[in-house]
């Protein structure tokens, strides 16, 4: 069985020093769940895998037992050319990913050519109580509609999710921080008019601040915007 294969194949990957390592860094997973397999043999295992005729009882064999299976589901969907199967494998898998490294690594290629399909899907995963269901919808709208596809109405729609989860603010000022990099003049109002809450408002100056593509000037006004507590 595929999925008998699957494991037995992390097993032989495992590297325990690694394995630790990542047990610090991903708090939000059972430590039990996680192998320790390096991301550069995961994506060519996961290479490997697409091409086997049997990778959908992989694909639906949801929850995953461990990490490393998460890793793979996301860079297969990452790997895929079909833009429609791409996106409704995405929409069955997302509601099981548990960690921010599983959902910032995944990101399908084929969703460059095909921003209107992926905008229908954005529009309603953004709106999901899922942690990250809305933080890969964040992250998408910051990775493909930032430059040319770029609309106001897309700050708007970040600027007004409130959470109390860390991993969906941090990617909101992630987001705000990249804007204010792209689309200064577009994205400064939403500082300037404190339209994020205090903690995600501060957050983004910061990572703002730290950014190479934002002038000295620029970043000199930021600070001066810093909200207290």
């Amino acid at each position: 069985m595929i999925i008998d294969e699957i494991r037995a194949e992390l097993n032989k990957l495992q590297d325990t020093g690694y394995r630790d390592m990542q047990v610090t860094i991903i708090p939000t997973v059972n430590p039990d769940s996680i192998i320790g397999v390096r991301t550069p043999a995961l994506r060519q295992l996961a290479k490997e895998l697409s091409k086997r005729e049997d990778i959908s009882v992989f694909l639906e064999d949801l929850p995953h037992r461990y990490f490393e299976e998460n890793q793979l589901h996301a860079f297969i969907l990452s790997g895929m050319k079909d833009a429609a199967g791409c996106i409704k494998l995405m929409d069955s898998f997302l509601p099981y990913v548990d960690n921010w490294a599983t959902c910032d690594q995944m990101s399908p290629k084929v969703f460059k050519k095909n921003k209107d399909l992926l905008l229908e899907y954005l529009n309603r995963w953004i709106k999901s109580d899922l942690t990250y269901v809305k933080r890969f919808a964040i992250g998408m709208l910051m990775e493909h509609f930032l430059d040319e596809d770029f609309k106001t109405s897309y700050l708007t729609k970040v600027s007004k999710i409130r959470s109390k989860e860390y991993y969906v603010n941090m990617m909101t000022a992630w987001y705000f921080a990249t804007a204010l990099a792209k689309q200064y003049d577009a994205a400064l109002p939403y500082i300037e008019g404190q339209k994020l809450d205090i903690w995600t408002h501060n957050k983004t100056i910061q990572k703002a601040v730290e950014s190479f593509r934002i002038t000295p000037e620029q970043k000199e006004y930021l600070k001066s915007l810093k909200r207290k507590a």
